[in-house]
């Protein structure tokens, strides 16, 4: 896959993303897709991989095997407990 490509806008401002771009993200006919402006750049990601970098954010602050869910449930019940 090229890291540049150039494209032409449509008449109807429609842009087609290459199929080898598609295949990178993981987008198939019918996905939906989040675009965003960022510094003057048009940049186009889904949900799926928004998740993915969150959670590759997050594993950084916490350590391997702990779940924050339980994490969470745990101290919901604690306060529970409390009221």
């Amino acid at each position: 896959m090229n890291a540049e490509t150039r494209m032409r806008v449509n008449e109807n401002g429609r842009v087609v993303i290459p199929a080898s771009y598609r295949r990178a993200l993981g987008i198939k006919a019918g996905d939906e897709v989040i675009l965003r402006m960022e510094d003057d750049e048009l940049r186009i990601t889904t949900m799926k991989r928004r998740l993915e970098r969150a959670r590759r954010r997050i594993r950084q602050y916490v350590k391997p095997g702990v779940s924050l869910a339980d994490e969470l449930i745990a101290e919901r019940r604690e306060a529970a407990k409390r009221e």
